[in-house]
């Protein structure tokens, strides 16, 4: 989708907005809501899940926000998430992609159930038989079929210090110089491979997601939300790079690994540029968050100054 609509500027813009609206509704909704993730839950659809009152994953389920590494952002409410997590786990998930299964996810608190796929189809069931939504009779109902998790020793999330003492470091040069240092050390051989991927990400999405997840941890959810809806549309809008393209292309479409990005290093990414995506729009362009429950449907796409626009043009286009 935002391959397609690189030459046409703002071609995703609805979308986008849409999103991060529903972003805000899923976190601040008040009926009992269950997800069951049974497989790849990758970025925007991680967003669908770990909000939720209940998120019940398996030995399948597969977690990753990888955005940096195509020239993107951690987003859809994750600069919110990530930085909330113990440590400085965070920065490790939104700078690496890391993957994490049901079990860890479970630990790290971005799941509360884990369930063995074979249960999943009864699990199911029985909620939908419940015939009711209440929270309590809901969480007792998973937990008929849930397991209590012990992770692998091998699992990243028992190398909690080695991670904070890396990625508490202040900028992503810093970090990887770390991070390569603590490689060297006897039984460190799991940093290799992350460590790789790690450099082989766009500097650009590298710097810009830094620091959006060290804001995160001063904003709130909806100040979460109306910065990621500014990074997103001004990476699609390539104003200081266009490594998400690249990234896309080298990634996903022609699938040759190697993106060509620009600028090709982290020194040559201008933090000044970086400040660029990151400033505000004027207040009728920023993503409109409903302050409180009484105007909770307020701010949708149809009602912004975005969709006013398009119909101005549709109307001229049409007059012409």
């Amino acid at each position: 989708m935002f391959y397609d609509g690189r030459n046409s500027k703002d071609s995703c813009l609805e979308v986008v907005y849409r999103m991060y609206w529903l972003c805000h509704h899923i976190h601040a909704y008040k009926k009992t809501q269950v997800a069951l993730a049974h497989g790849i839950t990758m970025g925007g659809g991680a967003s669908l899940m770990v909000p939720l009152k209940f998120s019940v994953v398996t030995e399948k389920t597969v977690f990753s926000t990888p955005e940096a590494s195509i020239g993107f952002h951690t987003d859809c409410g994750f600069s919110f998430i990530h930085s909330r997590l113990p440590g400085h786990l965070g920065e490790f998930l939104a700078l690496t992609g890391a993957r994490l299964n049901g079990k860890e996810l479970v630990a790290a608190g971005l799941a509360t159930h884990f369930v063995p796929s074979e249960k999943l189809p009864e699990l199911e069931k029985r909620l939908i038989g419940l015939n009711t939504g209440d929270e309590i009779a809901v969480k007792s109902a998973i937990e008929e079929f849930s397991e209590d998790v012990q992770l692998d020793g091998q699992s990243v999330l028992n190398k909690q210090s080695i991670i904070d003492e890396c990625f508490s470091k202040e900028t992503v040069a810093e970090i990887i110089k770390s991070f390569e240092a603590e490689a060297g050390k006897e039984g460190n051989g799991w940093i290799g491979p992350v460590l790789k991927g790690l450099k082989k990400s766009s500097p650009t999405g590298l710097k810009i997601t830094l620091r959006s997840v060290r804001e995160g941890r001063e904003q709130s959810l909806a100040e979460c939300l109306k910065k990621e809806f500014r990074l997103t549309i001004n990476i699609l809008r390539a104003i200081i790079s266009a490594d998400i393209y690249e990234g896309i292309r080298a990634l996903t479409i022609e699938k040759d690994n190697a993106p060509k990005w620009d600028p090709p290093t982290l020194d040559k990414v201008d933090d000044d540029k970086v400040d660029l995506v990151f400033q505000p729009f004027g207040e009728d362009l920023e993503l409109q968050i409903p302050e409180n429950e009484n105007c909770r449907w307020d701010g949708k796409y149809e009602n912004s100054a975005y969709a006013t626009s398009q119909e101005l043009v549709r109307q001229q286009s049409s007059d012409g």
